[in-house]
Parts: structure tokens; sequence; C-alpha cells
């Protein structure tokens, strides 16, 4: 990982340089679904209740209900069944699970939608995400190399001249072809480094996971 370690050391030496001009603000995942589930067939539940609701409703179903668990990445995301589960038995499971949230419940047709945020990118991240710079010197997380052109997240405009005076071409010219990320740390680091060079006009940057 000699590529990362590289912009690791590029970030503490710009950081001795200029403070950053922003506080990063949430990323949103990239849309990745392995199993498609009608979103129409749940009744979705506000946040602060859900857990509550649908506990309750569990103690009174009877027999087994479908159950799919939505994961939801810092990039990407999947829809997974889990097959038919008693409802006592599901109680159980969620309760043994508090990182599960029950986010919706049909109760007419026996049918429990689960999300579970996870600290991580997805599997087709690991394999696909590029982040780079688009036409319009934007911070750009890509599906595939910059030059497929298929944006998923716009993250913020670069301030072009500052960063020209500052990298030397090599870098520049990574950031131009996209850079690869394969997990965590590199995604995190590169949204670091780059947050130093974010325009003063930006309404906010994204943060990083920590």
């Amino acid at each position: 990982m000699m590529e990362f370690s590289l912009w690791k050391q590029l970030k503490r030496r710009l950081r001795r340089k200029r403070r950053p001009l922003w506080m990063l603000g949430g990323l949103l995942p990239l849309l990745i679904m392995t199993v498609a589930i009608p979103q129409q067939a749940y009744a979705v539940l506000s946040v602060e209740d859900n857990h509550a609701t649908v506990l309750q409703a569990l103690r009174s179903q009877h027999g087994p209900v479908t159950v799919n668990v939505h994961r939801l990445y810092v990039c990407g995301e999947e829809m997974r069944p889990l097959g038919r589960i008693d409802s006592k038995q599901l109680v159980q499971l969620l309760t043994a699970h508090p990182e599960w949230e029950a986010a919706a419940f049909d109760q007419s047709n026996g049918s429990l939608l689960i999300e579970h945020h996870v600290d991580d990118l997805s599997a087709y991240c690991k394999s696909h995400a590029y982040i780079g710079m688009d036409k319009d010197g934007n911070l750009t997380l890509f599906d595939g190399e910059p030059k497929k052109e298929k944006v998923v997240r716009t993250f913020f405009q670069l301030d072009v001249r500052y960063m020209e005076s500052s990298l030397p071409q090599d870098k520049l010219d990574q950031l131009t072809r996209g850079i690869r990320i394969s997990d965590i740390d590199e995604y995190n680091s590169v949204l670091s480094t780059f947050s130093d060079f974010a325009r003063s006009d930006n309404e906010k940057v994204m943060k990083p996971s920590y």
C-alpha cells in the first residue's frame, strides 16, 4: 500500500502549510442493491419509535415473517434476504442485535425490513470505486474510472488553482485519472486530504468516517 502511505505523508505536509477551511459533513452511499425488494410493500415508521413499535407488532404476530436486511455502508448498500423467521424467534434476534434497526413492518403480509449501518465499504465499492476530479473541478466518487463518467456522488468543489500550486504534477494527474479506493482507510484519507483544497464558497464538505 505504498500509494496510500504517500497520500498520508502528503496530508501531514499540507496540514502544516494550511489549516483546513472546512469541517466535513455526512456521506451518502453508493446505491448498489444485490436483491430488488419493492419498497412500497412497507409502511415506514419514524426513527424514534421504529424498534418498540415493530417489536410490539411482532409479539402479536402469529407465524413466520419474511425478513430482508438492508445494509447501508459508508460507500454502497446491499439488500439481502434472511428468509422466513418465526415471529417469536425474530423478536429474540432483534434483541440480540442492537445494531439492527427494524425500519419497516407490513403486518398484513408479514414482511419486515431491517436496516444495518456498517462503517465500511460494500464489496462492490471495494472493487469498483474511484475518487477523482470531474470536468467541473468537483471531488467526485465514481463507479469505475473517472473517464467512464459514471458519477455516483459529488463531494465538493476543489480550489484547482491552489491545488496546482501545492501538489506535484504526478499527484494532479493521478487525481484526474482517479484514485482507486479499496478500503475504508483509503476512502477516509483521500477525502480528508482533499478537504484542504475545498473552495471557500462550498456550502459544506463531506466528512470521513472514523
